[in-house]
């Protein structure tokens, strides 16, 4: 929906989303919980710009309401930025999102956002980030820095919800920083597309996005858990190469923090193009996911394998299906699988299901918390 200004440079836009989503746990849950778990979410963005597109302010609130879990019902602004552009360079200041990574199983090196943990399994979802951010746009690459004058600390479900982690108080959060949450973080980042080749290579300073879940007192039956934010500089890259059906994906870090780690996570997809004569496409995908911490990484992919498939209909409602599996090769019963499937109803409709199975059975893999919390979510979103 577009709004005219009083003047003729002047325009508004005004679009957006609201969903209903629900929830089916195939298990009770560790502490007891119920499997069904409804919510309604609404995503409005306002979009004004002006001098012929050469500034422009978007506004994007976001909030969701839930049957089961109070930290899940919650709000945030994901987008509220100025941005204005001449000739070579971008300058934007506000809250806004950054997204990098190139691979399917996970982005390794996607740092400037915080994950929104109560929003989705895989980490995508993100809150807005206070920053100012610079590009310098050239036909040999380009170049990024920012300024990130806040820290945001991670959601995560609340006991009484599912997908929570037991004993967590994010109420009393430690930082290694002095100034904890207004601690000044700086990036940097250069990315170029060279013939079939995208290339990016990044530089982080300043508090780790991934807090450490420490015992406040482990000498206790039950230890409560506090998230520790430490501080962290972060050397990555991000390649991405098209041969002809084939794409090769690759995401590597360095990162010097509480701990000191190497990780990679590398792979391929294959397109079969027209299948069986028809529309549709076929991908095949293979990564493998590596940190150098091993089984005392806290994180999942410290040596996992991931396999999947992409059907894409190439229909006029947009349907596609994407089936993975990631087997753990230092815990052998430890994996997980999902299922994503969406399609449009219509201009203004889009279903989604998305299913989540969780399989563990050692105490020492961060997985085995998720042991019970494998389930099914519908969701039907009207765009307007």
């Amino acid at each position: 929906m577009a709004i005219g200004g009083s003047f003729p440079s002047y325009s508004m836009e005004v679009r957006g989303q609201v969903a209903l989503e629900h929830r089916q746990f195939f298990e009770q849950g560790i502490a007891g919980q119920t499997g069904e778990q409804t919510s309604v979410t609404l995503e409005p963005e306002f979009y004004w710009e002006w001098h012929g597109g050469q500034s422009s302010v978007t506004f994007t609130p976001f909030g969701r309401w839930d049957s089961l879990d109070d930290n899940r019902t919650h709000a945030d602004i994901r987008e509220l930025s100025y941005l204005y552009y001449a000739d070579e360079f971008e300058f934007k200041v506000g809250i806004s999102k950054v997204f990098w990574g190139v691979t399917e199983s996970q982005h390794l090196v996607d740092v400037i956002n915080q994950t929104d943990g109560v929003e989705s399994v895989d980490g995508e979802i993100k809150l807005g980030q206070p920053m100012i951010q610079l590009t310098w746009l050239q036909d040999w690459g380009t170049f990024e820095g920012f300024v990130l004058p806040y820290f945001r600390e991670r959601t995560f479900a609340s006991p009484s919800g599912r997908l929570g982690i037991p004993q967590l108080d994010t109420d009393n959060a430690r930082y290694e920083s002095s100034q904890e949450q207004h601690h000044i973080d700086i990036a940097l980042r250069y990315s170029h597309s060279i013939d079939i080749w995208d290339l990016g290579f990044s530089l982080f300073q300043g508090t780790n996005r991934d807090p450490y879940l420490q015992g406040e007192n482990p000498s206790a039956i039950t230890p409560v858990l506090v998230p520790y934010y430490a501080q962290m500089s972060q050397i990555s890259t991000d390649i991405q190469g098209i041969f002809g059906d084939w794409m090769w994906k690759l995401e590597a870090l360095y990162r010097d923090s509480l701990d000191t780690s190497t990780a990679v996570t590398g792979g391929f997809e294959y397109t079969f193009i027209g299948v069986l004569d028809t529309s549709w496409d076929i991908g095949v995908l293979a990564e493998y996911l590596y940190d150098s911490r091993g089984k005392s990484a806290p994180v999942l992919g410290q040596n996992d394998g991931f396999v999947g498939m992409r059907w894409v209909a190439n229909d006029m409602a947009g349907t596609e299906v994407l089936l993975g599996v990631t087997q753990d090769f230092d815990y052998v019963d430890s994996r997980t699988a999902r299922v994503e499937a969406s399609s449009r109803i219509g201009n203004a409709w889009r279903w989604n299901v998305n299913a989540w199975w969780f399989n563990s059975d050692e105490r020492q893999d961060p997985l085995y918390l998720y042991r019970t919390e494998s389930f099914a979510e519908v969701a039907l979103t009207y765009y307007y």
